[in-house]
């Protein structure tokens, strides 16, 4: 059995089954083990993340009274997550251009240029030269166009990142995203080009740190998680002794790892302390870490994902922000692996612009026969079409490989 509890009820023979929050919040690169050693204690503690799921089948419970005041069961946690969700399904997918199917090849050429620039902007910064705002300013344009034109396409190829490429990828993806919800929150033409370029700057500060430390493929050392928390702080002074940067990134590069709840870093400041750019790329930022496979992580299936950082909300996220992202992507974004009432399995390789709940899937799977089925995309949002999702699921659980080439070019 599982119980949500807050990390000051955590005691030594307690079997932590989840930490709650992305695994950037604490230096931990198991997330299920016996809690044995004092000195992990005192870290999950130290570390920003405020609540924990303990198995109690399997490891030590809290006290009957404690149990009753502070532990939240699974049942309490998936209604208040679908509460959260139903509200942000009560309004259709974003207008888009273009299909799926036409932007995806477009944008998959713009992931490997932009990539490519990246690259070159990181190494200019650790050989001690300037952002160049220009080239920086024509690729948030390159990445928005594309945005604008299906907002599905580039954001789902980028989060197809390898370990390697996740530092520069991240970058692409999280300017893709902060483009994508400023349009959805109905911000102007100028501020959504800002929060594109603070997307795209966000981790800037990660080219001065060590890159055995961040490409570290175990745990970190204290030590070390320090060094990396400290990127914040050095992307924001490598832009103000540039001078290339507006006020709108320079806030976002500072402040997209505060949370809501005061736990986050570097100046731990709490609710409306966090201006409504660096909520919005805290949000941005967490999605694409979590769905990207790491060094020390594989990333987690997108619905999943998006469920974890609705179960997140309460501290982390700002809740209207939040919603007004998943009316972005989707409850169910583009590569999600879905089960049907039908039986079938299938991933998602469009959002219907009629509603959230019914994207479009290509089946390729029958669960009741075990076996692959010729693929087919069906559109749930057609009144002719009887079938409906009705759970996710994980590819290993039915030894299924490399799904996202069933919409990806």
């Amino acid at each position: 059995m599982l119980k949500k509890i807050g990390v000051e009820h955590l005691c030594l023979g307690m079997h932590i089954h989840e930490l709650c929050g992305s695994w950037m919040d604490h230096p931990f690169w198991r997330t299920r083990f016996v809690l044995d050693n004092a000195d992990d204690l005192r870290r999950i503690r130290d570390s920003g993340i405020t609540e924990v799921w303990i198995d109690v089948s399997i490891g030590r419970d809290l006290s009957t009274e404690e149990s009753t005041a502070v532990a939240h069961s699974e049942a309490e946690i998936a209604t208040e997550v679908n509460r959260r969700l139903e509200q942000a399904a009560t309004q259709s997918a974003p207008q888009k251009q273009v299909a799926m199917v036409e932007e995806v090849r477009r944008a998959a050429r713009i992931c490997v240029g932009s990539k490519r620039a990246v690259v070159s902007m990181f190494h200019e910064v650790r050989m001690g030269k300037a952002v160049s705002p220009e080239a920086a300013g024509a690729l948030v344009d390159e990445i928005s166009s594309s945005v604008i034109r299906n907002p599905g396409a580039l954001i789902s190829l980028a989060r197809l990142k390898t370990a390697d490429d996740y530092t520069y990828m991240h970058s692409v993806a999280v300017c893709a995203l902060m483009v994508a919800l400023a349009r959805q929150l109905n911000l102007d033409d100028a501020t959504v080009r800002e929060l594109g370029m603070a997307g795209l700057l966000h981790d800037l500060g990660k080219a001065l740190m060590p890159m055995e430390v961040l490409n570290k493929p175990g745990k970190l050392t204290d030590e070390e998680f320090a060094i990396i928390k400290g990127h914040p702080e050095a992307g924001h002074r490598i832009l103000v002794e540039g001078a290339t940067a507006g006020d709108i990134p320079l806030d976002v590069v500072l402040h997209h790892h505060e949370k809501t709840d005061g736990s986050g870093y570097p100046r731990r400041l709490k609710g409306d302390q966090i201006s409504l750019y660096a909520r919005m790329g805290a949000v941005c930022d967490v999605y694409d870490a979590i769905t990207s496979n790491r060094p020390y992580k594989a990333g987690w299936d997108p619905a999943e994902s998006i469920r974890k950082m609705a179960e997140w909300c309460n501290g982390h996220f700002d809740e209207r922000i939040f919603q007004a992202f998943v009316k972005c992507i989707g409850i169910y974004p583009v590569g999600s692996l879905v089960r049907l009432a039908s039986g079938r399995l299938g991933v998602v390789t469009e959002q219907s612009e009629q509603s959230l709940l019914t994207p479009c899937v290509k089946v390729f799977f029958s669960t009741k026969s075990k076996t692959q089925i010729a693929p087919e995309i069906v559109d749930l949002s057609r009144a002719s079409v009887k079938d409906e999702i009705v759970s996710r699921e994980e590819a290993s659980r039915w030894g299924l490989r490399n799904i996202e080439q069933l919409w990806a070019p």
